[in-house]
């Protein structure tokens, strides 16, 4: 991977003699042909991770796709992992042979802009141009006032987040983090669901109280939590401008000691301190178990314990949203593939908008993205969704054992103004992983008797090892 970021820098100083439309500028680096798309044959490739049960979603709307744009090929591959994804994408990039679209994280969106590689969509979001599809129907090329007005607004925005405002990706499903409790448990001693951090740290010493063996709340990740309370104290985390890592402040220190004083007293662990994801140790019915677990909204089949042999679970889950810091700045991550739309040296810009046709179907289509959530468990984009006769019967089905996933589902929308994202830049990444690396360090670590100073320390060598 190293080897591949090399090549990329080196890449990023002739960009502009490698691509026709030049580097990224704050006016876009693609211009949209006269007249958009004239209907010609283009073969697109996509490369994503979808498994079988995605990708028969993908091909029934891709035959759909086919009957308004019969001459746009759409060639799939399924590549393995996201940062498989990233790998392949990176290494084709330096020969030239990148896909027309791919599945994308904001790093890899980062990571390929160095050598000006993503195509920026606001010129094909903004085109009025009127394309007649196969059926003798038209739509614009661009995005109607209607259809930008439907996207969840912290999806839409994770496409414009790498320091110039403009757009490099359209979100195709999304996932969050929420609350899994035991709700049996709730039930029988009469707790309450907590809603900020303040009422969390006083449910864990009832729980300890109630059942002394218990890990009272399992976290699966420690850098989605230390960047979520970054942005729920509203404290400096990264910027895709000027000095990026930001993260070595004072009320980050203090959220970090105040979570390890939790640890030391036995209310929490996290998926690096426990070994595996904390579900299993959420989902267990051995003496040591935890009652909630705060996990990816996308993995909630995870969350359920296993049934008995009559079908019943030895427990109902409940889903809720995170605690919070202050009920009045609600933030919750925003995760999940988008798609990108990559641009080659001396390419035929249809292939750019025929790229952007099927990317717009794929994100604005009601039926596909509620096909699409309902068969991957992730989050549909698209408000309008709620309306489809086919999700709403999945959500109205919503339960803790068979239907988990719809709960899960429905939490998640509920909550859709508190989304956010993070800068995105190259070293975005490397940030996440050492803010993640340091939280559960400073859960753990030997303090020789000066907690500060070590916490201090461990801040201080995640900063190093971000801008070495």
């Amino acid at each position: 991977m190293k080897k591949i970021l090399a090549i990329i820098m080196l890449l990023a100083l002739t960009a502009t003699m490698l691509f026709s439309c030049g580097t990224k500028k704050a006016t876009g680096n693609f211009e949209v042909p006269e007249g958009g798309y004239d209907g010609s044959d283009v073969t697109i490739t996509f490369y994503h991770t979808m498994g079988s049960n995605l990708s028969d979603v993908l091909n029934l709307y891709i035959t759909e796709f086919n009957k308004l744009y019969p001459n746009i090929h759409i060639n799939h591959t399924k590549i393995g992992s996201y940062d498989d994804v990233r790998d392949q994408v990176s290494t084709e990039i330096t020969t030239g042979a990148q896909p027309n679209i791919a599945y994308c994280y904001p790093d890899h969106v980062a990571l390929y802009n160095l050598a000006g590689a993503v195509v920026t969509l606001d010129s094909l979001i903004d085109s009025t141009i009127k394309v007649t599809r196969a059926d003798g129907t038209t739509e614009i090329l661009g995005l109607t006032k209607e259809q930008k007005a439907d996207f969840i607004e912290g999806y839409y925005n994770e496409g414009k987040q790498f320091g110039d405002e403009l757009m490099y990706t359209m979100p195709l499903s999304k996932s969050t983090e929420v609350l899994y409790y035991n709700a049996t448990f709730f039930a029988e001693h009469n707790l309450k669901v907590p809603t900020t951090w303040d009422e969390m740290e006083e449910l864990c010493k009832k729980i300890k109280e109630i059942d002394p063996n218990s890990i009272p709340l399992g976290y699966d990740s420690e850098a989605n939590w230390f960047i979520t309370m970054c942005e729920q104290y509203g404290s400096d985390y990264t910027s895709a401008t000027g000095d990026h890592f930001l993260f070595n402040n004072e009320t980050n220190r203090d959220f970090v000691k105040k979570f390890r004083e939790w640890y030391q007293k036995g209310y929490l662990t996290t998926q690096k301190i426990y070994g595996a994801y904390t579900s299993g140790l959420f989902t267990s019915t051995n003496e040591v178990k935890s009652y909630m677990s705060i996990g990816s909204s996308a993995g909630a089949t995870h969350q359920r314990p296993t049934a008995n042999a009559d079908g019943s679970y030895p427990f109902d889950v409940g889903i809720a949203t995170i605690p919070q810091v202050n009920a009045s700045n609600k933030k919750v991550i925003s995760q999940g593939p988008s798609l990108c739309v990559l641009q080659k040296p001396n390419q035929n810009p249809q292939e750019v908008v025929a790229s952007w046709l099927f990317v717009k179907y794929l994100t604005t289509t009601v039926e596909f993205q509620a096909e699409f959530s309902m068969a991957s468990g992730y989050v549909p984009v698209l408000k309008s969704v709620a309306d489809n006769a086919a999700y709403k019967a999945f959500i109205d089905g919503a339960n803790g054992g068979t239907n988990i996933a719809a709960l899960s589902a429905k939490v998640c929308l509920a909550q859709e103004e508190a989304y956010y994202t993070s800068p995105a830049f190259n070293g975005s990444s490397t940030a996440r992983d050492q803010v993640g690396a340091l939280l559960a360090k400073c859960l753990s670590a030997e303090d020789n008797g000066d907690v500060d100073a070590m916490i201090k320390k461990a801040f201080d060598e995640a900063i190093e090892e971000c801008e070495y």
